[in-house]
Formats: C-alpha cells, structure tokens, sequence
C-alpha cells in the first residue's frame, strides 16, 4: 500500500509541475461558472419578471438532468484524456518503464499507483462542483441535499471508470498524443455504443450494458442503484486488470493464444458480474431523496403485492398506420424497460414484449384514400420501406385480429396487460406527459385484480348531457374519452349511461349523475330515481339557469334550490356570465387532490351558472363548496345578453349582491354508512369546453375528480401526487449574481492561474 501511496504522490507532482493540470482545473472551473451562472441568471430575471419558479431551483435547474452536472458529464471527454494520456507512454517513450520492470515494485502496484493519483484529480475536479454546490446553499431556499449527494457519486464514479479508460490506453503506445486521441475514440464508442443493434435482442443487453451513456442517469435523481454502482466498478476493474496484464505481457515472451485467453478472460468476468448485477431481485435500490420522488407511492406498491408471484406480461403494439412507433419499436426497448423499472423494483417477474402489424384503424383509412388502387399490403410495404423498416417484422391485419381485438383503441401505441386470465389495456396520452403516470398504471392493476371498480352510471332519458359526444357542451373529455388521460375510465372509474324512465337504479353502483335534464323527469323516472335515494345511494345533480323548474321539484326535499336567474361576474377579459367561484375549506378537506396539487387553481370557470339556496336542511349536513366573491359578482335575475352594453346591477328589479354558493355537497348516515350528494348550479364546469379552456388557471379537472373521488368515498383515483420540490425561490437577485460570477468566473480562476504560475516558475529555476 505505501508503493502505491507513493507512485499515486510522484505522479501528482509530475501533474502540477507541468501546465496541463493546473490548465485543465482552471479551464474546468471557468466552465462550470459560466454554466451555473447562466442557469442562475435565467431563473433570477423569470423571479424577478414575477412568474413563481414552478420547478426545483437547485434540484432540477442547476444539478438536475439538465443542469450542470449534466452538461459536466457531457463534457468530461475533453479533459480526462489530457490527463491520462501520459500516464504510461511517458514512461514508455522515455525508457524508465523498464527501470521500474527490474526494481521490486510489482506491476499491480505502478498501475493502482497511478490510477490513484487520477482519483486524487478526480476528487478535485469533484471539489471544484462541490463549491458551486455549496454555493446553492446560499442562492436558493432548502435544497434536497440527497439528491445532490447522490448525483455527486455519480460523477466521482464516472471520473474513476474514464481515469481507468484512459489508463489503458496510455499502456497500449508510447505517443501520448495517440493515448490522447485513442481514449477520445475509446470515449465515444462507449458513450455511443448502446445505439448499435438496439433491434437484435441478445445484441443490445451487450451494447447497453457497455455504454456509459445514462449510466448516471438514476444518480442524478437521487437514485443509487447497486448494479449502477456494479456497473462503474466492473470498468474500472476491466480497464485496469487489462492494463497490468498489457504491462506483464510486454515483460514476458507469452504466445498470442495465452494473451487471448486471458484478455478473454477479463471481459467474460466483467459480462458475468455485469449480468448477474442486471437481475431484478438482486437489485438494491437506494432513494436518497427528500421526498421518496424515485419510489412508488406506498398504495401502488400495495396493489403490486396483491399481484403475488404471478408473472404481468405488458405486450405493446404498434400499427405501422399509427402514431407513436417510436414507443413500440424495437430499437425503444430499452427506453420501455427504463420506464418500467419502477415497477420491476417491487415485481421482479414482469415481462416485456412488443408487437408491429399494421391494420386500417382509425388514421388507416386516410392512409388508403391516398393511395388509391394500391393493397393494403403494397401500401404497409411502401410505408415500411420510407421509414426503413422490414415489412416481414408487422403482422398483417388477419393475423393481430386473431391475436388482439384494437378496434375500440386509439390509433396510438398502447399496451395490454396480462395477468393470470385476465386482461387490460394500458394507453399512452397525446400531451405533454405522454407516458401513463403512476395513477394510470395502478388503476389498470387494479382491473387486473378483478377489484370492484367505481361504476358510475348517467341519467340519458331526459336530454341530459351526453357522455359519447365530443360537442362543447357535452361530457366525453371526462368520462369515457380514452385518449385524454384525465378521463373517468383512464382514472379507474367505470362509466355508463342509464334511461331512469325505464330502469330502475342498481343499487351496486357508486354514484348516479343527472346533468341537467331539459325536460321535467316522468313519473317512472321519478320513482326509480327517488328509490335510489331512499336507498342511501350517492348522487350528483347538475343544473343550468332557465331550466330550474326540472330539477327543483327534485332537490326540494334536500332543502337545496336552484335559484332564478344567473350569476354575473365583473372582469375586464372575460365574458360577464363566466363565474370563477372560489374553492371553500370545505372543498379543499373533501377533495385531498385539489388541497395537495391545486393550491394555486382556487377558481373553477362556470359559464352561466345559477345559485344555490340553501334553507330548511332535512336530515343533511350541508357544506358549500364554490361560493362567489360578493365585490365582483351578484345575482342577475333577468336574462341578460354577453355583447351588448355591460351588466349592470340593478337591486331595483331583484338582483342580489352577496356570496352565494355554486355547489353544495349533502351527508347522512344512512345504513351504517355514509350517503353522499353534491348539488350544482352549473354543469358547464363539467363540459368538454371547460376542460380544455386554457386562457384560466382553473381547478376544473381537479374539482371534477375530487367530486367523483368523493362520491366513490376516496377509492379512486389512486393517487400519485408528491410534494413539491422546497427550493423553488432563489435567494439573490442579478447584482449579486453578477458578483458572484465575477469571483468563481474571473478572481478564483486568476489567483490559481498565479498560484500555478509561480509554481512552475520556482520549479523551472530549481
């Protein structure tokens, strides 16, 4: 251990006694300041210009996936093999290699030597971050020092596997400009390795397991992994044994089979501990985070143990007419099995497997109306052919129809679930997200479960609104719309429609929906209805102005009415019969989603929405939920027109000015449990319009499924909310970040460039 202590000291003097090094610090110094700052002063003018810093300042802006731990790791090439490129061919060249082959010094020894010395400059150049990390203590408000620690592992472990790289590579000539521009060659191979065959299955487990390219990945995030951490030390260990076996071979006269064998050897070890790392139960997983952000929610993991140690195969299927290919081809595997890997953590048997046909669904036609005359097969094949594909891996149209009925789906990429005999689909979203999150995948778990699902039926009988329509005013975007993944059905529920004039309410459903009817109910749809309630089941009544008289007569013996006329609301940008009711405490305490993730959304729109009264409670226990901000609206009694002159109050003919509340949410128990109604005077706010209205802040969406989760008592969704990252304020402003440029950038990097400078200059007199 002392000859490597003091092979690892001569080596660093050599270091710091030529330019390179100090060059090298100098100039990574200079770089990171200038990224960290640039970071910085984005984030500083986005403060200062009033807008709230909706991600995490030093987490995700600074050091995340796209900060600067980031781009160090991308950049890392440059200056690894300046350093380790005379490692070995120094000696080589100038002949002392030989004098350490004849002194007592072993081979292991010269080599974990000088790979000591490069972990030494690793670990400045990880002290070097360390200050602009430590300067983010001061910059922004509680920082999660997890994750920070975690991805500074990462990049320690990725300097020691380059260090080892180029230590090799050093070995193998005695020209150091060759080492130099042999390691960046060595560099970009396996940096870019994991893109070669990613179609040929055995093929890619080898190129991906050699690819440093996102190795880090996890780390970033604050999530150690022990193959990720398996995988830095089998290079390190790979490089260096084939570094000392170079050296003794070259002291040795040994036949090319025996170099062979060995040289084998290694890199079969190195594949096998790299294997054996890769098996999902040997896997030791490590969230260092604050939050627990890299892990599932506990009640997805509960609903994964339900599952038990039979395998869940996820088949995806791509149709060559369709859209997302890129999620389903071959060369996406390893991209699915990183989304995956969440869930693998706590189901080890989960299996992946991928289908392409091509069909006429949806978007297919289209495709053939273009190209008239043509088969179908010709048209696959031309198709196939542009994007560089082999029409021989796409099932024809006979052959998934056998396989899979998809003509119910989207005309996206989507996957189906097996488990046991059972079966569900699991959809990809066109938004931003596109993946399905957390809440999505554990409802479709759920359905693999046979658990009882929340069914959800609708009043149809009455014009009511209409569920299968994707008209402004109708309801599909929230129930059943499967390509919008906040629909009922993608968050667990299943829903239905039922005509209350002839069928009388099951009583194993979860919530009956009457959204304003436009014609008064009949006498069989009055009496199934009023069954339904004296049997304790949970309702949800919608209604509009104009038509108060349907519903009324209903909600009376709730001591609940929809008041005559409408609500107006003052607002220089919007429509005077749009209300932005606000949410009330009592919402909030209902709906857990909307008090977590809506705390900024304290409005929902409501386009021409009438009051409640709320008088003569019989039985219930009442508690508004929207009430309106009395300063700015009131109640108009007369009907009033949106582009004539303005609204004007006028107490004179009845209007009134006040809160009033929008929606009321009714309890009693009943039967040892619980019975639940909302009562609301709009069901606009529930429309296809107002879901996708994007010129508000509303809590639409939010309001919606937490009135649902509350008729359902909680069971659905399931959750996946976590709690918002704490260092969202940066605590300086564009003066001070000015100065601190002005340091790390300009007077740290000049002191040391002196330091160095009268360093070499002392030298050089000695």
């Amino acid at each position: 251990m002392k000859t490597i202590f003091q092979i690892a000291k001569t080596e660093l003097k050599m270091l710091f006694y030529s330019p390179i090094a100090w060059f090298l610090i100098i100039v990574f110094m200079v770089q990171c300041g200038l990224g960290y700052m640039a970071t910085l002063k984005s984030i500083a003018q986005m403060q200062a210009d009033g807008y709230k810093i909706p991600f995490s300042v030093v987490g995700q802006a600074l050091f995340g996936s796209n900060g600067l731990f980031s781009a160090i790791m991308r950049n890392l090439y440059l200056y690894l093999p300046l350093l380790t490129m005379g490692l070995i061919s120094k000696e080589m060249s100038s002949g002392t290699i030989k004098l350490l082959y004849s002194s007592p010094i072993r081979i292991r020894d010269i080599v974990l030597g000088k790979f000591s010395a490069m972990v030494f400059m690793s670990a400045i150049m990880l002290g070097v971050v360390t200050v602009f990390l430590a300067i983010s203590y001061f910059t922004a408000d509680s920082p999660d020092t997890g994750m920070l620690l975690s991805a500074l592992l990462g990049l320690f472990l990725l300097l020691c596997a380059y260090s080892a790289i180029g230590l090799f590579m050093s070995s193998l000539t005695t020209y150091q400009i060759v080492a130099a521009v042999s390691t960046f060659v060595i560099f970009a191979i396996l940096y870019n390795v994991a893109d070669l065959w990613k179609g040929v299955p055995f093929i890619r487990d080898i190129t991906y397991f050699l690819s440093v390219s996102g190795r880090t990945d996890w780390m970033l995030v604050g999530l150690i992994t022990s193959n990720g951490i398996i995988y830095f030390l089998a290079i390190i260990f790979l490089f260096l044994t084939l570094t000392i076996y170079k050296l003794k071979f070259s002291m040795q006269t040994v036949s090319p089979m025996v170099k062979a064998g060995h040289y084998l050897s290694i890199i079969a070890i190195t594949l096998l501990f790299g294997y054996l790392s890769a098996i999902p139960q040997l896997i030791i997983y490590a969230d260092v985070t604050e939050n627990k952000s890299n892990t599932l929610k506990p009640d997805t993991q509960k609903i994964i143990q339900e599952l038990g140690d039979e395998p869940l195969e996820i088949t995806g299927y791509t149709n060559l007419f369709g859209n997302y290919q890129e999620d389903g081809n071959p060369e996406s595997y390893q991209k699915n099995i990183n989304a995956w890997a969440p869930y693998v953590r706590f189901k080890h048997n989960i299996i992946l497997k991928s289908v392409m046909y091509y069909d006429t669904l949806a978007q297919g036609g289209e495709v053939m109306r273009g190209n008239k005359g043509k088969t179908l097969a010709q048209v696959a094949e031309q198709i196939a052919q542009t994007k560089e594909m082999n029409i021989k891996n796409f099932l024809t149209p006979e052959q998934i129809r056998k396989q899979v009925d998809l003509s119910k789906e989207p005309n996206f990429y989507i996957m189906q679930l097996k488990y046991k005999d059972r079966k569900t689909f699991l959809r990809v979203y066109p938004d931003n997200e596109h993946w399905p999150s957390e809440t999505e995948i554990s409802a479709a778990f759920k359905r693999l479960l046979k658990a009882k699902m929340p069914k959800i039926l609708f009043a149809n009988g009455e014009l009511e609104r209409n569920i299968n329509k994707i008209g402004d005013r109708e309801y599909q975007a929230l129930t059943n719309l499967k390509i919008f993944r906040q629909s009922l059905l993608n968050q667990g529920f299943d829903v239905d429609t039922i005509s209350l004039s002839t069928t009388p309410v099951p009583n194993d459903i979860s919530v009956l929906v009457v959204a304003d009817p436009k014609v008064a109910l009949t006498i069989s749809a009055i009496k199934n209805l009023q069954d339904y309630i004296d049997g304790g089941g949970n309702l949800l009544f919608t209604g509009e102005p104009s038509k108060q008289d349907v519903l009324n007569p209903i909600i009376r013996q709730f001591g609940v009415q929809l008041m005559d006329g409408a609500i107006v609301q003052q607002s220089k940008q919007l429509e005077p019969d749009l209300a932005t009711p606000n949410l009330t405490g009592a919402a909030t305490k209902l709906f857990i989603p909307l008090e977590r993730e809506h705390k900024d959304s304290v409005v929902v729109s409501m386009p021409l929405a009438t009051a409640l009264s709320i008088e003569n409670i019989k039985g219930f226990q009442a508690q508004p939920l929207l009430v309106t901000n009395p300063k700015s609206s009131w109640l108009k009694r007369e009907r009033f027109l949106n582009d004539s002159a303005a609204v004007k109050f006028e107490p004179e003919k009845g209007d009134l000015q006040r809160s009033f509340p929008l929606a009321t949410s009714l309890t009693r128990k009943f039967n040892q449990k619980e019975q639940r109604i909302i009562i609301i005077g709009d069901a606009d706010l529930m429309s296809n319009k107002e879901l996708n209205r994007f010129n508000l802040r509303t809590a639409n969406f939010a309001f919606n499924i937490g009135v649902f989760s509350w008729l359902s008592y909680g069971e659905f969704p399931i959750s996946s909310f976590r709690p918002a990252p704490k260092d969202t304020v940066l605590l300086v402003d564009k003066d001070q970040i000015h100065l601190l440029k002005l340091i790390f950038v300009w007077i740290i990097p000049g002191l040391l460039l002196a330091c160095g400078t009268i360093l070499l200059l002392r030298r050089k007199r000695k």
